[in-house]
């Protein structure tokens, strides 16, 4: 199985969304993750396609850890069903973010 399908699916479930799954590539810095979501309420994840059963290598693995470092969020995934997984992570986080920044507008109004 391509890693390139399941990288297609997680752009157009991004999309669904209402994100943008740009490919990231870095010169001068190899081993970055290969996309980037950007997705409303400025939430983002930094996501590694990999093959079937297959992790990050250890460069991947440690340029995941600085920029987790930087409070970033990193994912990989290396099937449907764990695209499907980040999917539900990210409707939930988007929603969250939904949900106070709507609850923000409900309070400014009721204080008028």
């Amino acid at each position: 199985f391509p890693v390139t399908i399941f990288e297609r699916y997680l752009c157009d479930e991004v999309k669904k969304l209402g994100g943008i799954a740009y490919k990231f590539t870095s010169p001068g810095h190899r081993s970055v993750p290969d996309r980037v979501c950007a997705l409303p309420w400025g939430v983002v994840y930094f996501v590694e396609c990999k093959r079937p059963g297959k992790k990050p290598t250890q460069l991947q693995q440690r340029e995941m850890d600085r920029l987790n470092q930087l409070g970033c969020r990193t994912r990989f995934v290396d099937s449907k069903p764990a695209v499907d997984t980040l999917i539900l992570e990210m409707k939930t986080e988007v929603h969250l973010w939904e949900e106070f920044f709507k609850g923000d507008e409900d309070d400014d109004s009721t204080t008028a």
